[in-house]
């Protein structure tokens, strides 16, 4: 039933995101064709999608284990290639400590080591493979999306919202990112191939007052789930994050649990910046767990692991490409393998079933 909902869905390309504060005349286009070929199993998109940060570790790590003996000279070798693959000095660390533990001074091949590393990030990630769950029992069940500009917020809420609509829930839009006319009319074209009613005014309106606006019609229809979109902001301009908390404040005056879920969307290109984001954002407007998208375009993938490692948030979804089927659920171990660039094992196998 989902599949079948959600290939009726999209005629056109996306609009490519703005990267200024500033309102951007450009029309907006709808979502990717419903004509698109049939895509392949999860795992394999996933393994295509991180090809740039799987290629930079494999190469790395055949280049250090060409010795095949595993010293102290290699050790280092290798955590300093982690460390440059953004997966983080703490993760690095383990990975080595674990290698060193149980094959010190040992023959050891590259498979050996990328199945270690494998492990390793699995283990380091799988507390925070955690689905998005939706309070059915209240309504509306508020959801805050927030990010940098550019970062693919609006895109993430449309395949959000069609995700969500296939399960059967009523789904309302609130088009907060007042700054941009070209948000604004992206988040109508989805919400017209998903059915789901887009909260939305001019140009320059006040986003807190359109988000208050948003609840108190969801209460009053009844409505499932409230996604509420919010303008691309740099967390270095401080009036800008402070228009962010304005927006949590005032929902907070129809119901003092909103939003239930805050996301922050966050472009997998940026690397370590990453970091500095989830810093800010988390402090302002609550953060609750993590979308990871343009997997598919960038050798910093491994970011996810320092990002878990530093700040203990779920991970929700990841995005691996422009169609909707390529937000997916975050799978910890499938994302390990596929991030060393190993093939499934049979437990990812489950997983992309």
């Amino acid at each position: 039933m989902a599949k079948t909902f959600l290939s009726g869905l999209f005629g056109r390309k996306k609009p490519e995101e703005a990267r200024t504060d500033e309102p951007a005349p450009a029309e907006a286009e709808a979502p990717p064709p419903a004509t698109a070929p049939e895509k392949r199993g999860i795992f394999a998109r996933l393994r295509d999608g991180l090809s740039k940060s799987s290629k930079k570790l494999s190469e790395g790590v055949a280049s250090i284990f060409a010795r095949r003996r595993l010293d102290d000279e290699t050790l280092e070798e290798l955590e300093d290639l982690l460390v440059s693959a953004d997966l983080g000095v703490a993760a690095a660390a383990r990975t080595t400590a674990a290698l060193a533990r149980d094959r010190f001074d040992k023959e050891v091949s590259e498979q050996e080591v990328k199945e270690a590393l494998a492990d390793v990030i699995a283990a380091s990630l799988a507390p925070f493979e955690k689905p998005l769950v939706v309070d059915r029992a209240r309504r509306p069940h508020v959801t805050l999306v927030a990010g940098v500009n550019g970062a693919g917020k609006t895109t993430t809420i449309g395949k959000l919202a069609a995700k969500f609509r296939a399960e059967g829930l009523s789904v309302m839009l609130a088009a907060g990112d007042t700054f941009r006319a070209a948000a604004i009319e992206q988040l109508q074209i989805w919400g017209e191939r998903t059915g789901a009613p887009v909260v939305a005014r001019a140009v320059g309106a006040d986003a807190a007052g359109l988000a208050f606006d948003a609840l108190k019609r969801a209460q009053a229809e009844g409505t499932d789930v409230l996604i509420i979109d919010t303008a691309g902001r740099l967390q270095n301009r401080r009036e800008l994050m402070d228009e962010l908390a304005k927006v949590v404040r005032v929902l907070r005056k129809l119901d003092p649990d909103a939003p239930h879920d805050s996301l922050l969307v966050l472009d997998a290109t940026v690397g370590q910046n990453a970091l500095n984001q989830v810093e800010v954002f988390r402090e302002v407007a609550g953060v609750t767990g993590l979308v990871m998208t343009k997997l598919d375009g960038t050798a910093k993938g491994g970011v996810l692991v320092a990002l878990a490692d530093k700040f203990a948030l779920p991970v929700h979804f990841i995005g691996v490409g422009e169609g909707v089927d390529d937000l997916q659920p975050f799978s910890a171990r499938a994302f390990a393998r596929a991030l060393v660039g190993l093939d499934q094992d049979d437990e990812t196998k489950g997983e992309a079933a």
